[in-house]
């Protein structure tokens, strides 16, 4: 019984404590959605809030842009206003210039209708006046036309001679000094030696028993050693000497270098011969290659291609006029870098445009070409500098010069062939060349005698004093000079003087 009730209290006890902890959570539960309650209507309010302030900004943009847009249209419509208003008046003073073109026109016509018939009563007039001259004067209109021009020919050509005349006076006053300044200081400060080359060597032996055994048995070793070296050998009664004769230096060297080894070695047959030039050969062509690198070295010259400093080499063994190619070629560079250091541009570029400029007469072929053209064709080829190929091709005036390195050339390769010594001619040739320059100054009306002297540095010109007066004498020594200069091969310069004298003799009895 005791237990039935102990457990009816606990029972009861605990349906307290269940009604109690439902009550109390009866109460949070409305206490907590009377709070969710109150934060939605804050929140709702502050929503509707911001909505209405975002309605506001965007009603208040709209409204601005439809000001900016009706400003525009506005703004737009009084332009098209204005331009109606300007195409109206453009209009009108289109109107009035029509009808304006329109009276000028009919005035144009009236007058040209008035000037065609004045021009064919002038014409008529003017055709009576010539025919009354023609009666007056004997001469026909063509024939006084003629006598006119030829007078104003006359009048013309000896005012341009004047002109001319003023024109040289002024160049030498401003130009002359200072020219002969640079070209004198270029030629004192090379001093090189003069250098004649000739058509053959002369091969000093011991004695003239050597001579028989070159000959060998029946002539065997010298036929052998002229087909390999291909160099005529001349043995006659000369003591102690034998002769080698081409015109090409290489091959005069070869045969000399060969003779000598053989003649110290003693062994002197077909097959000695063969293997001795062909060794000569290649030391020959050893020394080229060597020659070219010293020279380079020697004038300050670098990155020259392999190829040019072979060709700088040969050079050695060439001659024009007598004068050594390499020895030209050199005393050119050193002018050159002297009279461009003068001048103010640069004297290594000058130098190398001196050194390279006779590269084509060493070509390993011959084509049909001038050596200067030929010279700045290899230059190209081998990659030289635009104004180094230019001086080269147009120190003898080939092809048009564009740049300063091309006359500082020309003069210097002058200078240096027209040094004294430097240069040697054929008798015949030189005899040649003097009776050409006398001839073509002959050719001329009114000239008398002519004399090339100085070795054909100076062509003197006699004329006769009633044929040509002393205005014509700078025109006709132009004319002559200007007429050498293009159809003429000469070495250095040629001076052309014109003498006009007038002689008067009488006699006593």
């Amino acid at each position: 019984m005791e237990i039935v009730i102990g457990i009816v209290g606990l029972l009861i006890g605990a349906a307290v404590m269940w009604y109690f902890a439902v009550r109390s959570a009866n109460s949070r539960y409305k206490q907590i959605v009377n709070d969710a309650v109150k934060d939605a209507e804050v929140i709702l309010k502050n929503k509707l809030i911001e909505a209405k302030e975002q309605t506001l900004e965007m009603k208040s943009e709209a409204e601005k842009l439809i000001n900016s847009k009706t400003s525009r249209i506005q703004s737009t419509e009084n332009k098209l206003k204005q331009r109606e208003i300007t195409l109206n008046q453009r209009q009108e003073e289109l109107n009035k210039k029509k009808s304006e073109t329109d009276s000028l026109r009919s005035n144009l016509d009236n007058q040209l209708s008035l000037f065609e018939k004045r021009s064919a009563e002038l014409e008529k007039t003017h055709r009576q006046a010539v025919e009354k001259l023609e009666v007056v004067s004997g001469l026909s209109a063509e024939e006084a036309k003629q006598q006119l021009l030829d007078s104003l020919k006359e009048e013309a050509k000896t005012n341009a001679q004047s002109y001319i005349d003023d024109i040289i006076d002024e160049a030498k006053l401003t130009a002359n000094k200072e020219a002969k300044r640079i070209v004198i200081q270029s030629i004192q400060r090379v001093a090189t030696e003069t250098a004649i080359e000739n058509a053959i060597t002369v091969f000093h032996i011991d004695s003239d028993e050597i001579k028989g055994r070159i000959i060998g048995r029946e002539g065997r070793n010298i036929r052998a050693l002229e087909a390999a070296t291909g160099v005529e050998i001349i043995v006659d009664d000369t003591p102690e000497a034998i002769v080698l004769s081409a015109f090409d230096p290489v091959r005069r060297e070869i045969a000399r270098l060969s003779l000598h080894q053989l003649v110290s070695d003693g062994r002197i047959h077909p097959a000695r011969i063969e293997e001795v030039v062909s060794k000569v050969k290649k030391q020959i062509d050893e020394e080229i290659i060597e020659t070219g690198k010293r020279t380079t070295i020697d004038l300050g010259i670098h990155g020259l291609h392999p190829e040019l400093i072979r060709m700088v080499g040969k050079m050695k063994y060439r001659s024009s006029y007598g004068q050594n190619l390499l020895q030209h070629s050199k005393e050119t560079a050193n002018l050159c870098a002297i009279m461009a250091a003068e001048l103010g541009l640069n004297p290594k570029r000058a130098k190398r445009a001196g050194l390279l400029h006779d590269l084509g007469k060493v070509p390993d072929d011959e084509p049909e070409l001038p050596h200067a053209i030929l010279g700045m064709k290899l230059a190209e080829k081998y990659k030289e500098k635009p104004d180094i190929c230019n001086a080269i091709g147009a120190h003898h005036d080939e092809v048009e010069m564009t740049t300063l390195l091309a006359p500082i050339v020309q003069v210097c390769d002058a200078i240096s062939g027209a040094r004294p010594g430097a240069r040697r001619e054929i008798v015949e040739a030189y005899i040649k060349r003097l009776n050409n320059l006398e001839q073509l100054a002959l050719s001329y009306p009114g000239v008398l005698k002519t004399y090339a002297i100085q070795a054909g540095r100076e062509l003197r010109v006699i004329v006769g004093a009633e044929k040509i007066d002393d205005k014509d004498t700078e025109r006709l020594s132009n004319e002559i000079a200007h007429k050498i200069q293009t159809e003429m091969t000469y070495p250095g310069q040629v001076k052309v003087t014109v003498i006009r004298e007038t002689r008067a003799v009488s006699f006593a009895k």
